[in-house]
């Protein structure tokens, strides 16, 4: 009896301690080491008064479009400033990085909440200071900015979405990395619910996915999982020398044609050329 009510009790004290630090989990800002540039830095509030901090490269006001972008968790925008002035380069798009809460020296602490707080901000500073519409608003996300991204188009859809290394739910990713029992009671102790493989299912838009083969951070599998779920799908670039994080190093000029066509929201996207097909479709 008393080894049970011991059981019982680690039991107990696991989820409770799982329930308190999940977004500790999820959420790993890294140190911000160096000067933040004062070019194309903006500032922009959330609708509870947070102050936060992006990089806007071009014009929105007149370049064809505006990618909204959300990186992903041990990153910073700062740290993308290299790829976002090669995507408007090459797609003469407009590149907005929003951050986070939390991250970049910003004050306030991230939580799955407030992600949808910093990138409903973003995306209402995009519409009100520059006038863009969601005809010409796509949204990239990386990793856990997949998550942010499709939940923010699941309210506003975007023109297009870009998923670079997504991961098809948030539960999906907790059988990783927790007792496999704890998914029985996942909606009880959860309070994180990115679903990205349901949102785009449900998406009445173009949704175009890049992922590494190699990656070992969100399994491949589930960057296919979302590919196949979306209700419409876009283009798909699958690279088999890349991890998480350097798909678009590995890809070289397959990764630029990929966003180019996944930027065209109005064609009908196909699978990159070159580029393996889907497993099993």
């Amino acid at each position: 009896m008393i080894a049970a009510f011991a059981v019982l009790a680690l039991l107990v004290g696991s989820l409770s301690l799982l329930w308190w630090s999940q977004e500790r989990i999820l959420f790993q800002p890294p140190p911000l080491l160096e000067a933040l540039p004062e070019s194309g830095r903006v500032s922009y509030d959330a609708v509870d008064g947070q102050r936060l901090t992006g990089f806007l490269i071009g014009d929105p006001r007149t370049a064809p479009g505006v990618l909204l972008c959300f990186h992903g968790n041990a990153d910073l925008a700062v740290w993308q400033l290299d790829w976002a002035r090669a995507v408007e380069r090459h797609t003469r798009f407009a590149v907005f990085l929003a951050e986070y809460r939390g991250y970049m020296s910003l004050d306030g602490s991230p939580t799955y909440s407030s992600t949808k707080l910093d990138a409903r901000a973003a995306y209402d500073h995009l519409r009100i200071a520059f006038g863009v519409d969601r005809t010409r608003m796509a949204y990239f996300g990386h990793s856990l900015g997949s998550g942010v991204a499709a939940e923010l188009a699941e309210v506003h859809p975007p023109s297009a979405l870009l998923l670079q290394s997504p991961f098809s739910s948030a539960r999906a990713m907790a059988r990783l990395i927790v007792w496999p029992p704890i998914d029985l009671i996942w909606k009880a102790i959860s309070r994180i619910h990115f679903d990205t493989r349901r949102v785009v299912s449900e998406l009445d838009v173009p949704v175009s996915v890049a992922h590494g083969r190699r990656d070992r951070i969100v399994p491949f599998r589930m960057g296919i999982e979302v590919y196949k779920a979306a209700n419409r799908k876009g283009g798909v670039l699958l690279v088999d020398k890349a991890g998480h994080s350097d798909v678009a190093e590995i890809a070289g000029e397959d990764y630029w044609r990929w966003i180019v066509e996944a930027l065209n929201a109005g064609a009908s996207p196909q699978p990159v050329a070159g580029t393996p097909t889907v497993p099993g479709s």
